[in-house]
């Protein structure tokens, strides 16, 4: 699951590293996750981060930003497994074709 968030506050190197190592809320550690900062707005004090992990919490991205410092403003979702969300606006949906509901059926 690849989400993009909008955080308050700027990542220091080792609040990356804790997400990339997997950080605890809720008496739980998050598996390891992949960070990819896609913008910093210095003035607004404001960050924008691609986070990719494999659970699926409640909550989770929210919980993770939030256990490093750096609540979420804004969360989307961009893909999931192999469907890639990018091309539907918002509220936009379409069909899964029969090879797509297949592949979902034997995800690990």
């Amino acid at each position: 699951k690849v989400y993009v968030a909008k955080i308050e506050g700027i990542l220091e190197p080792q609040q990356i590293k804790a997400l990339v190592n997997g950080v605890v809320f809720d008496k739980h550690k998050s598996a390891p996750a992949k960070v990819k900062i896609l913008k910093t707005n210095k003035r607004k004090n404001t960050q924008i981060v691609q986070l990719t992990i494999h659970e699926g919490h409640y909550h989770q991205v929210k919980k993770m930003f939030k256990a490093v410092g750096h609540p979420v403003q804004k969360l989307s979702r961009e893909r999931y497994a192999f469907l890639d969300l990018q091309s539907l606006t918002s509220g936009e949906y379409r069909e899964l074709s029969l090879k797509e509901v297949d592949r979902l059926k034997h995800l690990d």
